[in-house]
């Protein structure tokens, strides 16, 4: 649950009002907007492959969560010409799960592992096989009458997106012959996203509303997305015809979501640095119990943005807030800190 009563709007993570998603997907790398070097560099692997006859090598996306992951990889076998299976790291539960869909795979298919750091580690084992020489290495039995099967697979192409490829065990991450990093977006980028995507939707949106909703969408275009269409919903409401810059605002204003695309949690864990812990350093712990928020999500949905803004640090020792979420939050930094931190403010 979240500041709004339901899940949080910001969040980057997939949530139940996205059945849109799928609408506003881009079919090709040419309607995909951003990650240009990205694009480019599949663009030749796909090009090439497909002259060779070949599946295209494993390719690994990692970045933040919301970025285009499960998109390009939906590009990708549209481009290749193939289907596209999908699943996640923590639904494959056993071997025998991830064993039924490899075998299930057609020539050249796509397989899509969201969260692929979350597999578990005999299901990884069963994956090095697969991916290295096409098959499946099965043990019938126990004890002293146990044997290996070997069954041979398909070539297919494993796509693996994870928001944490540092916690790929080193095998598998070898495995994978293409490897993208996906970036945060830039506010033009995503007022095309909006754009577009308002277009898709059937929703009237003027250029200057649709660059106020795309530079409070944290670099992402998931939440981008999601707020175009709550930003709809008070414009209709109120008359409007088509979404317009004091729209959105209002609107924005109305979700408690500030000019820089902070919400009242990221503000409560700012206040919490600042007037509970001194600017900190504060333990990662110490702070999601203060602010009644899962240590979890702290990490991966709070801390990257308030990082990339310059207002919070991680220490060896904890959490920092700089001289940037002081200002943001009106209150004056002590002199004490300035000197302590300054080496993070340069």
């Amino acid at each position: 649950m979240d500041a709004f009563g339901e899940e949080r709007l910001l969040s980057s993570s997939k949530g139940e009002y996205d059945a849109e998603e799928n609408v506003l997907r881009p079919k090709t790398l040419e309607e995909y907007v951003g990650q240009d070097k990205v694009k480019e560099n599949l663009s030749v692997y796909m090009q090439a492959a497909k002259a060779r006859g070949e599946a295209l090598d494993h390719v690994l996306l990692y970045g933040p969560p919301g970025l285009g992951k499960t998109t390009l990889a939906h590009i990708i076998a549209n481009t290749m010409g193939t289907q596209i299976k999908l699943t996640s790291g923590p639904a494959i539960e056993r071997a025998g799960d991830l064993a039924a869909i490899l075998t299930n795979l057609n020539e050249g298919d796509v397989l899509f592992i969201d969260e692929i750091h979350r597999l578990n580690h005999a299901v990884e084992e069963i994956l090095y096989s697969a991916m290295e020489d096409y098959a499946l290495d099965i043990i019938v039995g126990k004890g002293p009458s146990a044997r290996n099967i070997r069954f041979s697979l398909k070539k297919f192409t494993l796509i693996g997106a994870t928001t944490r490829a540092g916690m790929l065990s080193s095998p598998l991450r070898d495995r994978f012959g293409i490897m993208c990093r996906l970036d945060m977006y830039t506010p033009e980028e995503l007022k095309r996203i909006v754009s577009r995507s308002a277009r898709t939707l059937g929703i009237a949106v003027e250029e200057e509303g649709a660059h106020e909703i795309a530079r409070r969408s944290r670099g992402t275009p998931r939440i981008a997305n999601r707020l175009l269409k709550r930003v709809r919903d008070f414009a209709a409401v109120s008359g409007s015809r088509a979404v317009t810059k004091e729209d959105a605002r209002r609107a924005l204003a109305k979700m408690e979501i500030d000019e820089l695309g902070l919400d009242e949690t990221d503000r409560n864990l700012l206040r919490a640095l600042i007037h509970k812990f001194n600017g900190g350093p504060a333990g990662l712990d110490t702070i999601a119990a203060t602010i009644n928020e899962d240590v979890n999500t702290i990490e991966d949905v709070y801390e990257p943005y308030l990082m990339q803004l310059g207002f919070i640090a991680r220490t060896p020792r904890g959490r920092v807030c700089l001289k940037g979420g002081y200002e943001h939050m009106g209150v004056k930094m002590p002199a004490s800190n300035r000197a302590q931190l300054s080496v993070f403010d340069d």
